[in-house]
């Protein structure tokens, strides 16, 4: 089978022919159909994610496939759809997954869908309902909007009742934002981010995916009891940001690593996902599905994901999944 490998950090990565083993203890095999790319692919490569694994390693963090064996103890049954949360391994024909990380899709998700679904959506579930305990009616200001983990941000937003300020680069992307049920848009190649927002009566949470001076400009908008969340830096850049404000504001400033919840606390992460599937299942999420790659295009894919060329999710494709 193929897989997409790295085999030494910071090194480019690279399709390698390899052998598949059999399923072990309570492990599913999966043929993968899909694969979602997350920018925590590209800090892997260059060894900078906190769960950078050890060399050799095949990349893809959450996938969407079908059983085709099981270990011993592993009850799901050949033929069973199933989206995984792997952290590593989507981008092959084939990989070996704890039962424990399966979960079985919804029958009317396609495999794309679902391969685009559970990091993103979760990731902003998580922060949004869990860590910011987002209100109806309260202001909530997504960085980043019509990337990845933004579009999923404005949609759940809107899901919890918030009121949603999209902000983005270019006129295309907040379109993309407000079909996806924004509010309010604020271009940020154009305006005066932190004068916009508090034009626009300010923010009572802010979901930054970006950092640097997008970041540090949004915080200041925020009003007091407001709850900043940390989201990620695609940036490239870590705002620096004014605690000073945090204290005389009484602002909450909130990490969310989704991934980390597998061991904090699990069952949050299963609560989440049940809830994302049934909302999905009553036709309340649209996965966005920027683009579609063979697996022998990942490498273009991941450039115009570092390049932040994209809108919504970029997927990797193992074979054809017009068929669920």
């Amino acid at each position: 089978m193929r897989a997409f490998q790295v085999h030494t950090i910071g090194t480019p990565p690279k399709l390698h022919d390899i052998a598949p083993h059999a399923p072990v203890a309570n492990e599913a095999q999966i043929a993968i159909r899909a694969c979602g790319l997350n920018f925590a692919d590209l800090l892997m490569i260059e060894g900078k994610y906190q769960d950078t694994p050890e060399a050799p390693f095949t990349l893809g963090m959450e996938l969407a496939g079908e059983v085709i064996a099981a270990g011993p103890d592993c009850t799901l049954v050949p033929g069973t759809r199933v989206a995984v949360f792997a952290g590593q391994g989507g981008l092959a024909e084939v990989g070996n997954f704890p039962q424990a990380r399966c979960t079985v899709m919804p029958d009317a998700m396609s495999f794309e869908q679902a391969a685009a679904f559970q990091i993103a959506y979760g990731t902003s579930h998580v922060a949004l309902e869990t860590r910011a305990a987002l209100r109806a009616g309260e202001t909530l200001v997504v960085l980043g909007a019509a990337g990845g983990v933004g579009l999923t941000a404005v949609e759940i937003g809107k899901a919890l009742g918030g009121r949603v300020i999209a902000c983005a680069r270019g006129a295309a992307k907040l379109e993309i934002a407000r079909a996806a049920g924004a509010d309010e848009v604020v271009n940020v190649e154009t305006d005066d981010l932190k004068g916009a927002l508090k034009a626009l009566g300010g923010a009572n949470v802010i979901y930054d995916a970006i950092g640097g001076p997008a970041g540090e400009a949004a915080f200041r908008a925020l009003k007091p009891g407001g709850r900043y969340l940390v989201i990620g830096f695609a940036s490239g850049a870590v705002p620096v940001l004014p605690l000073n404000h945090a204290l005389v504001k009484n602002i909450a400033i909130h990490g969310l690593y989704w991934g980390g919840y597998q061991t904090l606390d699990p069952e949050v992460l299963t609560q989440s996902m049940d809830k994302l599937f049934s909302w999905f299942q009553a036709g309340a999420l649209h996965p966005h599905i920027g683009a579609s790659y063979p697996l022998d295009r990942v490498a273009d894919a991941l450039e115009d994901l570092r390049a932040r060329r994209s809108t919504g999710k970029l997927v990797i494709t193992m074979q054809d999944t017009s068929e669920k």
